[in-house]
């Protein structure tokens, strides 16, 4: 006969205290923290932005309810929608994350630490009105871009050793986790309420990812970081209420995260929580692809040009030789038919194809007008993934956090191309020189998507001085998204 289970409410894990002593306590002072902070912000919102031409993605835009208005509540940027921080979250974070165009971090887990801005934004806007519709100071942004910076450090920290999924988890898990804790502290909770809060993240629902592979590839990829973010700024509320938590969340036998859901296995960590991830993070610059594949898509635009100087067409080649790391073999290697942009923008030979046939890879790409070129398949067809080992160990070596792709074109002739291989790509902070300036262009092309000259120039004259942005009240820099 097994022993009972002991009813004696346990001290709160490890992982809890950690993450919330973090978000309580940790100072943020590191100037490129800040900045990378600001520059992720800007190509965070003009990602959003360019979301919005997007049918697909508007329809879900809004609150839930049609017309209902909320007073004080927070302004979702390039809409007129004032909503409850919940429902903003979800609008800040699916138009953020539609598109497949904003950071990323690549570990033993990926993800965008990006997508937790839905809930940050729209609680510190949020309050921020409340504030003063009480006389009291509301928050500034840079408020908000230190909240950004530890939410990109909790995301990214626990991904460094942890894979969700190996075990079948979608990686919006740690943007429902980090999202809970940097809203939660946002909204005054005390270091016990915060822990509850972060103790509900856990042992709430979890997203399969069953959205993001064949053969069900869809379209929640795009808004299920909303739908983490936005469920986090619930919880946190729910916390504030006094509504208890569940202090052995991870470790209680049986019935903890780590047996039900993570095969009896403790998470592992790398290093302490900083500011490592903000400054370490890839920016989706030159192409909305997802991240494995970049490196891959900027070596086919400069084969497209090779071709045309060898005068050779795509229906010339026999082979194409990818020569990749084991990340991208398992979530972008696909074969078969692609049933829509989802499916087609997680697969690398798709990605590679567009460029090699036309010298560019775009949003619209993805969509049907364009995938039904039966050179598309033609040229999925002859294109094969082998893992290289070392590019696969420096993917997973902090120093170097490559994320490697080489391709190497064969002709129906018998002759090759050079092979074209690229370590980094434009995003990467090893590029930051490079990149940055074109990040900047990117968002101000995002700005004239939505707003009229005048109204550009407000929000750049706001975003680009650190200075300004950083001392500029949260609802006043979210106004100047306003249409």
């Amino acid at each position: 006969m097994s022993a009972p289970t002991s009813n004696i409410r346990p001290d709160p894990d490890k992982v809890l205290v950690e993450i919330v002593d973090y978000v309580l306590t940790y100072r943020v002072d590191s100037a490129l923290a800040l900045e990378t902070a600001r520059n992720c912000l800007i190509d965070t919102l003009g990602c959003g932005l360019e979301a919005l031409s997007y049918p697909a993605c508007t329809k879900l835009m809004g609150p839930i309810v049609p017309g209902t208005i909320v007073p004080n509540g927070a302004k979702v940027p390039g809409t007129q929608f004032q909503l409850d921080p919940v429902q903003a979250a979800f609008n800040i974070g699916a138009m953020i994350r539609w598109l497949d165009f904003n950071d990323t971090w690549l570990a033993a887990e990926w993800g965008h630490p990006s997508d937790n801005l839905g809930g940050i934004l729209a609680t510190a806007d949020w309050l921020s009105r409340n504030a003063i519709a009480s006389g009291k100071k509301p928050l500034d942004m840079k408020d908000v871009l230190i909240a950004m910076i530890k939410a990109h450090e909790i995301q990214g920290c626990i991904a460094l050793e942890n894979s969700f999924n190996k075990v079948g988890l979608d990686h919006v898990l740690l943007v429902k986790l980090a999202s809970t804790a940097v809203v939660g502290q946002m909204i005054g909770l005390t270091r016990d309420e915060l822990i509850n809060a972060v103790s509900l993240a856990f042992v709430d629902g979890h997203a399969l990812r069953t959205y993001r592979h064949a053969p069900n590839t869809g379209s929640r990829k795009s808004w299920a970081a909303g739908d983490a973010t936005s469920r986090a700024v619930r919880l946190a509320l729910i916390a504030k209420t006094g509504e208890i938590g569940y202090p052995s969340a991870l470790t209680a036998k049986t019935w903890g995260f780590y047996d039900v859901l993570f095969k009896g296995n403790a998470f592992t960590f790398q290093r302490p929580y900083g500011s490592y991830v903000m400054e370490n993070v890839l920016f989706k610059i030159a192409f909305p692809a997802e991240f494995h594949a970049q490196t891959a898509v900027e070596a086919a635009m400069t084969l497209h040009g090779r071709l045309k100087e060898a005068g050779k067409s795509v229906d010339d080649i026999r082979r194409i030789t990818i020569r990749t790391h084991e990340a991208a073999i398992r979530i972008i290697d696909k074969k078969g038919p692609l049933d829509n942009p989802a499916d087609r923008d997680h697969c690398i030979q798709y990605m590679i194809a567009v460029p090699l046939i036309h010298g560019r890879l775009t949003a619209p790409d993805y969509e049907d007008a364009i995938a039904q070129d039966p050179r598309i398949d033609t040229l999925r067809e002859k294109m094969e993934c082998v893992e290289d080992p070392q590019y696969t160990k420096d993917y997973h070596d902090p120093e170097k956090r490559s994320i490697a792709n080489a391709l190497t074109v064969e002709f129906n002739d018998g002759t090759t191309l050079d092979e074209i291989a690229v370590e980094y790509p434009i995003g990467h902070k090893r590029r930051r020189a490079d990149g940055i300036p074109l990040l900047v262009e990117k968002f101000r092309t995002n700005l004239a998507r939505r707003f009229p000259q005048k109204q550009q120039q407000a929000i750049l004259a706001a975003s680009l001085d650190q200075a300004t942005l950083e001392a500029m009240p949260v609802n006043e820099y979210v106004d100047l998204y306003v249409i």
